[in-house]
């Protein structure tokens, strides 16, 4: 059989995003809203066969979304001693039952004052709700085989910055020489951190695994020759 591949010309493919409103949760401070727009190319590639050919056949978009996000309290890391990325997956928190801070809340415990502006704060801010307005956009292309993104833009306004502290405890372990972090949120107990790995009991038990699984195989093989 021999294969035929078209292309077809590009099509236009117009409309706006039906986009919700997305809250996420802590410290940025009153809404903030975001003006989003984004061009994307797609693809839709449908396959079939006759007696002579394999056929594909590949029809090309120019995609076009737009849509508007508001988003309440942001979370960002205000303590440069920590991971963002460790401090992200904590997320979410809850700003239920938040009152004014007084230092006798913390009597008892061991506290960093934020060493992060809150300049940085902001642009962090910002760079989490772009990225989570673009991806609410992008969501709307799944009905394609393959999207790029061609060009996109997000106007924010309206964000203003306020700092809050809210519970997060602390663990740090030391195994093997290595230091491994782990933080749990003092509201939910979501706990997040790297494990430690012992490589001579993995490689023994994915051998045990792998062991067990071709005599296994083995003997499902015998089963059925003999029967």
């Amino acid at each position: 059989q021999h294969h035929r591949a078209e292309e077809l010309l590009l099509h236009q493919s117009g409309g706006n995003a039906v986009v919700g409103h997305d809250q996420g949760h802590l410290a940025a401070g009153d809404h903030a809203h975001a003006d989003a727009q984004a061009y994307f190319h797609g693809t839709k590639v449908k396959s079939w066969s006759d007696d002579k050919y394999n056929y594909t056949k590949t029809s090309h978009y120019r995609l076009y979304r737009n849509g508007s996000m508001d988003y309440e309290r942001v979370p960002v890391d205000g303590s440069s001693k920590m991971a963002d990325d460790l401090m992200e997956s904590l997320e979410p928190f809850t700003a239920d039952g938040e009152v004014a801070f007084q230092t006798a809340y913390l009597s008892g415990y061991i506290a960093d004052k934020y060493d992060v502006d809150s300049n940085e704060s902001n642009a962090r801010a910002n760079e989490r709700i772009k990225k989570s307005t673009l991806d609410r956009l992008t969501s709307t292309t799944t009905d394609f085989t393959s999207v790029t993104t061609e060009s996109s833009s997000v106007q924010l306004d309206n964000g203003t910055v306020k700092y809050a502290l809210y519970p997060v405890w602390l663990l740090t372990a030391k195994w093997n020489g290595d230091i491994y972090n782990f933080a749990m949120n003092g509201q939910t107990g979501k706990f997040v951190g790297n494990l430690p790995l012992d490589k001579g009991a993995y490689w023994r038990w994915t051998g045990l695994i792998a062991l067990i699984a071709t005599v296994a195989a083995l003997a499902v093989s015998a089963f059925v020759l003999l029967n």
